[in-house]
């Protein structure tokens, strides 16, 4: 397998530590809050409903120690990235499915499998952010750090899923936000390379992508500006670009701004 495909995009990993603790402990705090029939409420997610949605949350919190707790790859450098792990999870989908809902059907409690996803993953925070420790991915080695950015994108968006299936508003770490709103405008630029259209996530991120002619002084003639939780939920599939621009949640200028053919970027 080739190296894995980088951006110039770091994330510090304090941050990321700090960042990850924070929303976990928002959503271990929100689960225990949820009455009966929060827990039966369908989510946005086909054939998933609340119950269903904690079980996979405590899943992906206790994929990292899992990952952590295995031997080390035979690998000497990552062959997996950010942008790599994003474009991964759509050939998957299917199968996370059908295992979130045996593993629903085998819980009594969701929030039992968050309690104790989080009493797994609290003893090897410290090692969860290293950026000289591999992990063995299925899709080949992928550095500590990165899987732990990659917990942020998933918490981030389930914890949005969340509060729109209880409509119980849920914190969003400012970090956590701001990190999964450009790794998905970095897969963004990935999955249409180019410099014709200028996409902007204030205040977190500006990507350019789409081929075309490229613009050298000014404002650019193709641009898509959006808020953070926007496109999140563009980039994963939860909003179709065409109801979103009607809606002036988006506003796309130009001939080449219509982003419909290149979302979402994450299944």
């Amino acid at each position: 397998m080739p190296p894995a495909r980088r951006t110039t995009r770091s994330y510090d990993p304090i941050r990321v530590r700090n960042a990850l603790v924070a929303q976990v402990e928002t959503v271990r705090n929100a689960a225990h809050q949820l009455t009966p029939e929060q827990l039966g409420a369908q989510t946005g997610l086909a054939g998933w409903d609340v119950h269903r949605l904690l079980v996979h949350i405590a899943g992906q919190i206790d994929a990292l120690p899992r990952l952590l707790a295995e031997p080390a790859p035979a690998a000497q450098r990552a062959e997996v990235g950010l942008t790599d792990w994003i474009s991964s999870t759509g050939p998957i989908a299917d199968e996370l499915d059908r295992r979130t809902r045996d593993q629903a059907a085998a819980r009594t409690d969701a929030r039992e499998a968050i309690d104790e996803a989080v009493a797994e993953l609290d003893p090897v925070l410290e090692t969860a952010v290293r950026e000289d420790v591999l992990l063995p991915h299925r899709f080949g080695a992928m550095r500590a750090l990165d899987f732990t950015v990659t917990r942020l994108v998933e918490l981030i968006a389930h914890c949005d899923d969340l509060a729109r299936a209880t409509r119980h508003p849920l914190t969003l770490d400012r970090y956590a936000l701001a990190t999964t709103v450009r790794v998905l405008a970095d897969a963004l630029a990935v999955r249409a390379p180019g410099a014709s259209v200028e996409v902007r996530v204030p205040p977190f991120a500006v990507v350019q992508c789409v081929l075309g002619p490229r613009h050298t002084r000014g404002t650019p003639p193709n641009t898509v500006e959006t808020d953070p939780l926007t496109w999140l939920r563009l980039a994963t599939g939860r909003v179709d670009w065409k109801r979103a621009v009607a809606a002036g949640a988006v506003t796309a200028s130009g001939n080449r701004a219509d982003l419909t053919e290149h979302l979402p970027v994450m299944h």
